[in-house]
């Protein structure tokens, strides 16, 4: 009897941003699978197995997860901010996509979760406020000259534009090039937001206009938002600025 595999979002740190709906599917799971620091986040509990791995290892996690569940026990696998953004959820679709039959007769559960985005804007203002989009700076899964394909469009059809995966040790580049390419599509003025950590003790958010915005701000615990054409920062004295994009737009 095939058992039940719920997709968890942890949020973008303190406990306090955890659904009661993914806090109930994590007390009630047999076994926890999740990238290693996103387990740690959780206490142990009495006979709940954990099954720690590597950040790249996505399907092979998926993998594991979905075999567990398909002998009868109820699974949960993690992940940071929701699970359906640059996470988990699809790395588990696509593997029973591929997987064999008995896996798709697995319930299956995603449990939507706050995302490093949301809890970035919420942190300025409304920098999302009208439409928007993110877009993943890394290119391990896709070619970078897509990204920047990507970058052009977005920035040039007034999306505020949300940026996954800004740098890493072996991306120290990237977030540079974006920024350089934006810059051909945007005003000097546009604001930028930094987010590291979020929700979490080491929380740190900076605002800076396009034209001076340091990619050296960023690293992979960061989030990055840039504002459309008609994004604005509204300069507080002895406070920091809220950044907000307006819900009406002119053709």
């Amino acid at each position: 009897m095939s058992g039940r595999l719920a997709v968890i979002g942890l949020g973008p740190g303190d406990a306090r941003f955890l659904p009661p709906e993914a806090a109930d599917e994590i007390a009630g799971a047999d076994a926890l699978y999740g990238y290693a620091p996103y387990l740690a986040r959780l206490p142990e509990q009495a006979g709940q197995a954990r099954h720690a791995s590597d950040n790249r290892e996505e399907i092979a996690r998926a993998s594991a997860a979905l075999d567990h569940a398909a002998g009868g026990a109820r699974v949960a696998i993690v992940s940071g901010g929701d699970p359906g953004v640059f996470a988990m959820a699809a790395a588990v679709c696509e593997a029973i996509d591929s997987g064999p039959a008995a896996w798709r007769e697995i319930e299956i559960r995603v449990v939507p979760g706050i995302t490093a985005m949301l809890a970035v804007a919420a942190a300025v203002g409304a920098p999302l406020g009208h439409d928007f989009c993110a877009i993943s700076l890394s290119d391990n899964l896709k070619p970078w000259d897509l990204v920047e394909r990507r970058l052009d469009a977005a920035a040039s059809a007034g999306f505020a534009i949300a940026l996954y995966n800004p740098a890493s040790k072996a991306r120290p580049w990237q977030l540079g090039a974006a920024f350089d390419r934006l810059r051909q599509h945007l005003p000097p003025a546009t604001p930028v937001i930094f987010g590291r950590a979020v929700g979490r003790a080491d929380e740190r958010v900076t605002v800076a206009a396009l034209a001076d915005a340091d990619p050296a701000h960023a690293d992979m615990a960061t989030l990055v938002i840039i504002g459309s054409a008609a994004t604005r920062a509204i300069a507080r004295r002895g406070l920091p600025p809220l950044v907000y994009s307006p819900r009406s737009a002119r053709a």
